[in-house]
């Protein structure tokens, strides 16, 4: 059997373990001690997902069986959180000076902003998913006293009114929503995460 975690081979002696789910065990236990968790499984080159996890537990193991897995550690989520509020405390600014691009014609340097708010909500989502898995660095986090989950529910709606302004051209909206809405959220959203994460 060959094992790979995060892409490396790792050095693993079986003791009594005949099946999958019995390595997958002693490794999530192993794995728990040192504050980590898996978020994905591959086998034999197939991606496992949830509904054949089951299935997948019974499967024996052969000398030929190679199992991957995708782990992520605590240390890292939090890595991760204290990114994010960097990006979001630059990109609060940033979203300030919107309604002056696009009034001024300087559509590429607003839509550059767009792109990067994008992808910095994506990164905070994937880890505050990711987060769950460690139930006292998710609780930790409360942004105008509310958990993250209660807080992006408010904030889902304003990106989605954000999203029709800049679908319709509405270059005063769009200016708008970003400065007075969106801009103010991300300053609470990164001072939550620097203050839990010290």
């Amino acid at each position: 059997m060959e094992l790979k975690i995060n892409g490396q081979n790792a050095d693993v002696t079986l003791e009594n373990e005949k099946t999958i789910g019995e390595v997958l065990k002693a490794f999530e236990e192993e794995a728990a001690k040192n504050n980590a968790a898996t978020i994905g499984i591959t086998i034999n080159g197939k991606k496992i997902l949830a509904e054949d996890f089951d299935s997948a537990c019974l499967m024996e193991l052969k000398d030929d069986t190679v199992i991957e897995l995708e782990v992520i550690s605590e240390p890292e989520i939090k890595d991760s959180f204290i990114h994010c509020g960097t990006s979001f405390e630059t990109l609060s600014e940033k979203l300030e000076n919107i309604s002056i691009y696009l009034q001024s014609g300087k559509d590429e340097q607003a839509h550059a902003i767009i792109t990067e708010l994008a992808n910095a909500i994506d990164v905070f989502c994937r880890t505050a998913t990711f987060s769950a898995l460690f139930p006292d660095t998710y609780k930790s986090i409360q942004i105008d006293g509310k958990e993250m989950g209660e807080f992006f529910k408010d904030f889902a709606p304003l990106l989605s009114d954000f999203e029709q302004a800049l679908e319709s051209n509405d270059t005063v909206t769009t200016g708008d929503i970003a400065e007075y809405e969106i801009s103010p959220r991300l300053r609470k959203l990164s001072q939550s995460v620097k203050n839990v994460l010290k």
